[in-house]
């Protein structure tokens, strides 16, 4: 069972043994304890990306290249990624991406949660199926169900990483966002 404080841990590791290289994302605090420990990964690349949507070519590219990969982002990037997703559809790619979501659990921003609510219907709607991690014991069954699907089933899937196992933003007290 993962507990709250070593979960990012627990995604690198499932994404390791998955052999996943390539992992774009857009710096988000959500992500940080993960990008670090990808950061420091030998085996893997974290590709920071300036948009969202540029993840989701990336990592059709590095299928093609023979490489796997998942793109990281947060809720409230999902929407820029609605056009490029039909690249992942016509294609027929396997993608992974991991969701750090916003405007759920505690939320102070207002402006996040639109998106939020938006974000499992969004990937829906552009063919990509959608699971959730709610708590620390997800994310172990979560994830390896996922990458059995992507890189074995040959399907796309996102994964939404609830707010309250992420913890809440307070912008006012050091967290970077």
């Amino acid at each position: 069972m993962t507990d709250a404080s070593n979960w990012p841990a627990t995604i690198h590791r499932v994404l390791r043994e998955a052999n996943v290289r390539q992992v774009p994302f857009v710096p988000d605090g959500g992500h940080a304890a993960l990008l670090n420990l990808i950061a420091a990964d030998p085996a893997m690349q974290g590709i920071s990306l300036t948009t969202e949507e540029e993840g989701v070519a990336l990592c059709a590219g590095a299928w093609l290249g023979g490489t796997r990969s998942a793109l990281l982002m947060q809720s409230s990037g999902v929407g820029n990624c609605v056009n490029m997703l039909s690249l992942i559809a016509m294609g027929r790619f396997p993608f992974l991406t991991l969701v750090a979501m916003r405007g759920e659990w505690g939320e102070f921003n207002p402006w996040q949660v639109p998106m939020s609510a938006a974000t499992a219907s969004s990937f829906e709607n552009m063919g990509i199926p959608v699971q959730r991690i709610e708590t620390a014991g997800d994310v172990e069954p979560v994830l390896r169900a996922a990458v059995t699907t992507v890189f074995e089933g040959g399907s796309p899937l996102a994964v939404l990483i609830a707010q309250r196992l992420i913890g809440v933003k307070n912008f006012g007290k050091g967290d970077d966002g």
